[in-house]
Parts: C-alpha cells; sequence; structure tokens
C-alpha cells in the first residue's frame, strides 16, 4: 500500500472542502488513505503526491470525480430511519394535497428517493393525495446516480420492505432471481436524478413541498453546514416538510423552522419561530 504524508493528506482534504464541502479533520486520513490507495496502485502512480498533481491538473481525465466518487460515503438502504417515512405519511394523509414536489437533495444510490416514490404510490392509490406527484434525486456523485437511474438493487437493500409494496413496486424475473431486484417503470416515471454541488448556488429547483437532507451534514463543517441547510431551506416552500438524519441533531440554519421530531422539521414563514 502507498504511504500517505501529512502533508499531502491536507492538501487533499483541503482540495475537497474548497470544491465539495467535506471535512476531513486530522482523524481521516486513514480513510483517505484506504480508499484511494488501490486508484493510484491502478492508475501505475508512484505516490499520492503523483495522485494529487493529477486531481488539480485542468487535464485530469475525470479523476477529480473519481476521487470524490471514492471519498464520499454512500451506504443506504430502502426506508432507513422509518419513523421519518411514517411522519411523512401522517402529513399526507391529513393535507390530502393535490400535487406534491419532492426533493431527495443527497440521494445517493437512489434508495431514498425510490422509498419515497412507493409510499408516495400507495398513498395516490388509497386516495389520500393526487396524481400530481414527482420526486427529484440529486447527488454530488456521478457514480451513484448512474446507477440510481438504473433503478436495480441487492435484494438485501430491500429488507424493510413488506412483501406487498415489494409485489406492487418491484419487477420480478432474472434481476430478482441473481439477488436484485429492479423499480417498475410506474415508479421510475416519477423520479428524476441529476448531479448537484450542495456548496454551490442552487438554480431555482423548487419550490418543494418536502425535502429530504439526510445523513450528509456530517460530512461539513459547522460553516458549511448552515450555509448548505439555508441554501437548500431556499427551494422549501413555507410550510413544507424537512428532513435531516436524526443522528445530525438540529438543522443549523438561519432559516426559521419549528421542531417536529428529531430529524423532521417544518419551513416557517419570515420572523415566526
Amino acid at each position: 500500500m502507498q504511504t500517505l504524508s501529512d502533508a499531502t493528506y491536507r492538501k487533499i482534504a483541503a482540495l475537497m472542502h474548497d470544491a465539495i464541502g467535506l471535512s476531513f479533520g486530522d482523524g481521516k486520513k486513514a480513510l483517505v488513505l484506504s480508499r484511494l490507495s488501490q486508484r493510484v496502485q491502478r492508475l501505475g502512480l508512484g505516490s499520492f503526491e503523483a495522485y494529487l498533481g493529477l486531481i488539480t491538473s485542468e487535464q485530469d481525465g475525470g479523476e477529480f470525480q473519481m476521487a470524490v466518487d471514492l471519498l464520499t460515503t454512500n451506504e443506504t438502504y430502502f426506508f432507513r430511519e422509518p419513523r421519518h417515512f411514517e411522519l411523512l405519511e401522517q402529513e399526507l394523509i391529513e393535507q390530502q394535497p393535490a400535487s406534491l414536489q419532492v426533493w431527495s437533495a443527497a440521494s445517493s444510490f437512489g434508495d431514498e428517493a425510490y422509498s419515497i416514490a412507493m409510499l408516495l404510490s400507495d398513498l395516490q392509490q388509497q386516495g389520500r393525495i393526487g396524481s400530481d406527484w414527482s420526486i427529484l434525486g440529486t447527488d454530488i456523485s456521478d457514480r451513484v446516480l448512474r446507477s440510481a437511474v438504473q433503478a436495480v438493487y441487492p435484494r438485501e437493500r430491500l429488507r424493510f420492505v413488506s412483501p406487498q409494496r415489494l409485489k406492487r413496486h418491484c419487477l420480478r424475473g432474472e434481476a430478482e432471481s441473481e439477488g436484485l431486484v429492479q423499480m417498475r417503470d410506474s415508479l421510475t416515471q416519477r423520479v428524476s436524478f441529476g448531479q448537484l454541488n450542495l456548496c454551490l448556488p442552487i438554480e431555482a429547483l423548487g419550490p418543494f413541498d418536502v425535502v429530504f437532507l439526510r445523513n450528509v451534514l456530517i460530512y461539513f463543517d459547522a460553516d458549511t453546514k448552515r450555509a448548505v441547510v439555508d441554501r437548500v431551506l431556499s427551494q422549501l416552500r413555507v410550510g413544507g416538510l424537512f428532513f435531516i438524519g436524526t443522528a445530525e441533531g438540529r438543522a443549523p440554519c438561519d432559516t426559521p423552522l419549528q421542531a417536529l421530531a428529531p430529524g423532521v422539521f417544518r419551513k416557517l414563514a419570515g420572523g415566526e419561530r
């Protein structure tokens, strides 16, 4: 395995912070080493210094994006933190909206976006919401977005999906026999994906009625967290629901929010508390 000097590690950490807001402290050197070392070897480079030179050059051949993909954690599965989906369902049953736009702002491989799609499809069939609904999933990683568009998942990632819901929303056949599950067209037609860096200004995407920004803030420093959350909340309508990871605590922002449950907030009009 290649060695990673402290000086080179600090330069890589600074590059990732400046470019996409990732915060790698002194305790993350081993993580960076483990995730990039095989790539350095595969490219036939003799050192991490050479790799740093490649990803900072104008002719990097897409290697900077590859480094981003390798360094961003994407552990996910369907209906992660189920209490959030229960609260969303309760809210929608109470409101019975005719139309609904949802943003999965750190969508990773799409597990979250398709979990939401399953829920909304079921509520539509029950007459609880209207038929005009859609979901946008965004992520910084090109690799995970390509996978999300394919909408094929290991069966293990759907371990918390009921057999009835699996039958309604997933295709059976050769993919399933290989331990894979394919989302039905009725879901994929409602979900779109696009690449987005949350640390840069966001063009008008919304307004959304619901925004999920879960389990990504832990990778940002305090200033970046606040900027990202306010930037994302600018795309959420007043009264809309905002979800972050339960373990991420309060949402650091200047936008007024009402806390509803751990990781769940409602956006308030300016000045309300």
